[in-house]
């Protein structure tokens, strides 16, 4: 046995070098896309990243960045997550040698050599399939949070187990508080970990009732889903809430500072455990007088952690504790036959300790409240007291979804008899004022009118989307109405979005990547081609995917592609089948792990709830769950040799040595086919991304960008935080703008940054307020200037109606102000006059509309012009309606910006020609947002700090901004300079065209700053420096994102040479534009070489790039013999370049067609199909164009790899397949 604990010991180190050298050679250089920039910054700086937080990480990762530069901070905190995801290879090796030397040899018993041999290599295969499995792999490489809370899982399951063998000695209960105190730290990394409860429980419960029957199996699985519920949904935010009842006494009721009451809870709740850890070790014997002391201080301590009272209504949650502490009460007086009672002292005092060590780890979230406080640049939630904290860790910004019962994406919102939609208040929300805590609002949830049971398909934005898993639903209910149907998924559509999607796509699927292969790394949205499970046997996978020959050379030769045979899987099941044969002890076994495989896989999928299109693959969430699914691997090592011995009838060492090694080859077979696509080295696209949004941006000017997501957003946050790059710049993202925490924050300096100029005060955007205003139609418009004209002198007083600066100081600002100024008394006497007179306008055209719907002889013209009648008459009453005095309303929506000329020159941004041409610069920046019923506050905030910027402190728009997120009329004043926009005051749409129209060519593009930015400032992440450099698909959208605007840039340069005259001065200026043209297109070629990152012809931009090489190429022709021409070497690269590139276009799109007129033609969709057949043309157009049709044939021949006979074939084919 010592001989084994040695082996043991050894071999589960030597699983952790293995492990540590893997991740660690492998790790990336520097931050990486998604959520890891936030989590390396949280940790370098100790601010405050998005809810629920993670206190321990950021501790951990802080205490590794002391041993870094700013350069190489990132990088240590990916070393920290490569070492921590190797220590949870290191626990996983110990708990498979432990479960099979039970099954083996049991507790007592000598064990063989040959016994030796099969445990240890079982914890050997088990955990190096771990080591190299697809997602594991990707999670440890990185600075994220699961390979951290998967360590948690291995070391907690490890330790139950460590306490299943030592359960019967006197201390054995120290193993179960280390296992409290680890839950309560993992809890400030991850809530994952609380999903091996049930696992626990199991162990504990087999342990102690070895003889019960199976039935009781089942109340000891409800007992652990009781716990989980506790930790979940009761400490976690229980604490919070009854440190919230403590703090609105102590500082509302009793008038002291703020944090008194949660300093004084904090006092009584660890009195009452240290009370209750002190009279359990002090009363001896356990007489009804002591038992009642001890229950009333654990049913006192259970109420102080919030464990019975769940839910926000104050009232409700009050009456389930009472309930569940009568219920604790009663069970804590229960007695056995023997009148003894069946609660020990030592198990009160075990809960007493338990309770304690989780709220000594739990107890890291002091670090959020306490950095929150210190107002960090990143403080996502402003959680700085124990009210905001609670808001944080319910994530609720991300807002709710049914689990049990609810909505169906087709369900209307009830309404009232008013028709105003009905909504529950859930929670209040609490804000400092006056040295009290006030109610500012209450966080409400809409009621539905049609529910569902089990609702899967409950988001309004993915009807589309839905269907496309389920088949078109026909299934349709009365609207509340009365008046029309509902579409509802019927139950059996509910079950098969369920199966279809959320089990299969979103979990067996990537189930099967990480233990029978992949079949590339492109994100699958149940495309046949992309992102689906493989087998690497050819019949089986056609079976499923269609014939694979015919996919594009671009997919087969993807580095996510990973083979394994099913080998690990064949390992796994054999595992299990093997575990279940043995006895009682290895089904319990078996119900044990599978407990912990359904918890960390398929049950956060019933939770999670998701909707389709997500916007990256979700695997990462079910590491523990593939990690449960190791130890049966590892297993399967054990059944192999099990099963030769059987046959046998004997023991022998060498064929268990044998068996070993062969079953060794399974995890080396895993790392040959991984190793391509988890090695990051040499990668820094996500840090020099990230700086070419900063550095693109003007200097010493303060500029302000805004963005959207996580990887226009975070990359640029980890640049300015942790490697001090482009301080002065103010990163402000749109997706947070909304919430007034934010505004706050984005009202203060930050390093060199000053506060972005908002000119609201708190109270005008402080919780719901003028989250929607409202924009006065345009009838009570003009009862508005009818007013004015009446009244001059309160015109004057209020100003310019359509001026930004002036609606916001009146019209929104001080609405619901005690004290109004004059102003806001005149915009209140103009709504109380407008008011009447809209309700009358709306209806006399709603009786209009009516009226001419009885017409029989209304042309269909008529018609919708009756609709459009009713509909804009009902929406005039509703506005109307809802206008009180102290209403926000904008108004008008024509609005204007004035426009400082010299302002505007001294900026820098691009003015439009036609104002060099003496035509004067206009007056206002005119913004008509007609058609728009209301702007969001973040809307109206962008138009403010437009306003009050003045045009000296630019304002950029990332380009990755989707137009849902801001004023879509703003489109209009872009300016392209890189990888943003500039918001400038000129219309360039309406610009362009009148210049265009006296031929005065111009574009919305600053074509010298985008050039500049491009060769000067850009960085490229390294990718030409290695051949062997693996672009995973998030880095492939950003490079074909570059690539993309630089083609941009390059076609607008272009078509300056195209403009321009024939003189001798513009025929130099367009020999320097073609130089910069291709100086510019060779970064293009050069940075991302295409045998590096494969052109994605369907979208980067290189079709566009050949276009220009063969046209510069013509030009150049055109120009032989003259001064302009710049020699045969420059014609010999744009001949070498157009061809290339259009072969790499045709070769593409060839084998995509192909692959496509190889499907079934509901598989295909058609719109893509058109759109890769314009591509594949004009890719045949650029290769045949000017070009003899030898050469042409030569060209197909050398660079495309197919003729033009079978290209032409496939064209001729999907043309008549259109017709």
């Amino acid at each position: 046995m010592k001989q084994f604990k040695l082996l043991n010991n050894t071999l589960g180190w030597l699983t952790f070098i293995i492990a540590a050298f893997t991740y660690c050679i492998t790790v990336e250089p520097t931050a990486s896309f998604w959520d890891c920039p936030e989590f390396i910054l949280s940790g370098n700086k100790l601010e405050v990243g998005h809810p629920p937080g993670a206190p321990f990480f950021m501790l951990t990762a802080n205490f590794f960045s002391l041993f870094a530069e700013p350069g190489t901070v990132a990088y240590m905190v990916n070393i920290m997550s490569a070492i921590l995801s190797a220590g949870g290879i290191l626990f996983l090796f110990w708990s498979i040698t432990h479960l099979v030397r039970k099954l083996i040899v049991g507790n007592n018993q000598e064990m063989s050599k040959a016994q030796m041999v099969t445990i240890l290599a079982s914890g050997l295969v088990g955990a190096l399939a771990y080591t190299w499995s697809d997602t594991y792999w990707f999670s440890a490489v990185e600075g994220e949070v699961y390979g951290y809370s998967s360590l948690f899982t291995a070391v907690v399951f490890w330790l139950i187990l460590k306490w299943e063998d030592n359960a019967d000695s006197p201390h054995s209960d120290r193993w179960l508080i280390l296992i409290a105190y680890l839950v309560g730290l993992s809890i400030g990394v991850h809530l994952l970990n609380l999903l091996c409860i049930p696992a626990i429980v199991l162990v504990m419960y087999y342990k102690k009732f070895p003889n019960k029957s199976n039935k009781y199996t089942l109340l000891a699985l409800i007992i652990s889903a009781a716990l989980v519920a506790v930790v979940l949904y009761g400490v976690v935010p229980g604490v919070v809430k009854v440190g919230g009842w403590f703090e609105l006494l102590f500082v509302n009721v009793l008038g002291m500072p703020f944090n008194t009451g949660l300093y004084v809870y904090l006092i009584v709740l660890f009195g009452a455990l240290a009370a209750g850890i002190y009279y359990t070790e002090k009363f001896g014997e356990q007489t009804d007088k002591t038992q009642k002391i001890v229950t009333m201080l654990f049913i006192a301590t259970v109420a102080l952690l919030g464990i019975p009272f769940y839910g926000h209504n104050v009232l409700m949650s009050i009456v389930i504790g009472a309930v569940v502490i009568a219920l604790l009460y009663y069970a804590a007086r229960l007695k056995d036959n023997a009148k003894r009672f069946i609660i020990s002292f030592r198990a009160f005092n075990t809960a007493f300790l338990c309770m304690l060590f989780i709220m000594i780890g739990y107890s890291s979230y002091a670090l959020i409240v306490i950095r929150s406080a210190a107002n960090t640049p990143m403080d996502q939630n402003s959680p700085e007291d124990i009210f905001t904290l609670g808001t944080y860790l319910n994530r609720e910004q991300y807002g709710t979804r049914p689990l049990f019962y609810g909505q169906s994406y087709g369900s209307e919102v009830l309404r009232d008899k008013d028709g105003k939609p009905v909504e529950v208040a859930t929670s209040p929300v609490y804000i400092r004022k006056d040295g009290k805590y006030e109610i500012s609002e209450y966080n409400t949830d809409y009621q539905f009118a049609q529910n569902m049971l089990f609702p899967r398909m409950w988001s309004s934005h993915h009807k589309n989307y839905y269907e496309s898993w389920t088949g078109r639903i026909k299934n349709t209910v009365p609207s509340q109405d009365g008046r029309g149907r509902v579409t509802m998924p019927t139950q059996l559509n509910n079950l098969t979005f369920f199966i279809n999607y959320q089990v299969n796509h979103m979990y067996w699927r990537y189930f099967m990547w990480n233990f029978v292969g992949r079949q590339n790394d492109v994100q699958s949205h149940g495309e046949a081609e992309h992102g689906n499970w493989i087998t690497g046997i050819k019949f089986l996978d056609e079976i499923r995917l269609g014939d694979l020959d015919k996919l594009p050379e671009v997919l087969k030769e993807n580095k996510g592609r990973n083979v394994f045979f099913a080998l690990p899987l064949i390992l796994g099941i054999l595992g299990i089948a093997w575990q279940l044969k043995k006895g009682k002890e290895g089904k319990r076994q078996c119900f044990i792990v599978g407990m912990l495989f359904f918890m960390t896989g398929l049950a956060i999928v019933l939770y999670l709830n998701q909707t389709p299109m997500q916007p990256r693959e979700r695997d990462y969430a079910y590491a523990g769950s593939f990690y449960a699914f190791a130890i049966w691997i590892g297993m399967g090592v054990a059944a192999i040799i099990h099963f030769i011995q059987q046959r046998m009838k004997k023991e022998s060492l060498p064929l268990n040595i044998a068996v070993s090694v062969a079953c060794l080859l399974v995890p080396v077979q895993m790392v040959s086919q991984t190793w391509d696509d988890h090695d990051r080295r040499g990668r820094y696209a996500c840090r020099d991304f990230g700086q070419n949004y900063l550095n693109s941006l003007p200097d010493n000017s303060y500029p302000i960008i805004f963005t959207c997501g996580d990887n226009d957003t975070f990359p640029l946050w980890y640049n300015q935080e942790v490697e001090g790059v482009r301080t002065d710049t103010r990163v402000c993202n749109l997706s947070y703008i909304q919430a007034d925490w934010y505004i706050d924050q984005m009202r203060r300096p930050a390093y060199e940054s000053p506060s972005l100029p908002i000119s609201w005060e708190r109270d005008d955007y402080i919780g719901n307020t003028n989250q929607v205003i409202y924009i006065i139609p345009e009838v009570g418009t003009k009862h508005i200037k009818d007013f004015l004209a009446k009244h001059p002198d309160k015109a004057e007083l209020i100003g310019n109606v359509h001026d930004v600066k002036n609606i916001t100081k009146y019209w929104i600002a001080g609405a619901n102000d005690k004290e109004k100024s004059p102003e806001r008394k005149v915009v209140e006497e103009i709504i109380e006059y407008i008011k009447p007179k809209m309700i009358k306008d709306g209806e006399r055209l709603i009786s209009q509309g009516r009226s001419d719907f009885n017409n029989p002889n209304l042309s269909e013209e008529g018609m919708e012009l009756a609709e459009y009648r009713v509909m804009y008459g009902d929406l005039i009453v509703r506005i109307a309606r809802d206008l009180t005095p102290s209403s926000a309303v904008l108004p008008t929506g024509k609005l204007q910006i004035p426009i400082d000329a010299e302002a505007v020159k001294r900026s820098g941004m691009k003015i439009p020609k036609i104002y060099s041409q003496g035509i004067g610069m206009p007056e206002f920046m005119e913004i008509d947002m007609s058609g728009v019923n209301a702007v969001y506050r973040h809307e109206m905030l962008i138009f403010d700090m437009l306003a009050n910027a003045n045009w000296e402190r630019p304002i950029y728009m990332a380009i990755t901004v989707g137009t849902d997120n801001y004023p879509e009329v703003l489109q209009d004043y872009f300016v392209l300079e890189g990888l943003s926009y500039r918001i400038t005051p000129f219309n360039w749409t309406s610009i362009c065209r009148a210049s265009n129209e006296i031929g005065l060519y111009d574009s919305p593009v600053d074509t010298e700053k985008f050039y500049d930015n491009v060769v000067s400032r850009f960085k490229w992440g390294d990718v030409k420096e290695n051949k062997d450099y693996y672009a995973d698909e998030t880095i492939r959208r950003m490079i074909t994102t570059h690539r993309t605007q630089i083609a941009t840039l390059a076609q607008y340069m272009h078509n300056d040479i195209i403009v321009a005259g024939d003189t001798p001065e513009e025929q130099q200026k367009k020999k320097e534009i073609t130089e910069k043209i291709i100086t510019l297109l060779e970064k293009w070629y050069a940075e991302f070489p295409g045998g590096i990152v494969v052109y994605d012809t369907m979208r980067d931009g290189t079709v566009e790039v050949a276009k220009i090489y063969k046209m510069l190429l013509e030009h150049q022709k055109e120009l032989e013999g003259t001064s302009y021409f710049l020699g045969d070497e420059t014609l010999n690269l744009l001949q070498q370049r157009s061809v290339e590139l259009a072969a790499a276009v045709i070769k593409n799109e060839y084998e995509y067609l192909k692959w496509n007129s190889s499907r079934k033609p509901r598989e295909r969709s058609k719109q893509i199909e058109e759109h890769r057949m314009r591509i594949l043309m004009d890719g045949v157009h650029v290769m045949l164009s000017d070009t003899d049709e030898e050469v042409a044939r030569g060209y197909f021949d050398k660079y495309v790899g197919y003729s033009l006979e079978e290209v032409y074939n496939e064209l001729i084919k999907h043309e008549s397949r259109k017709q």
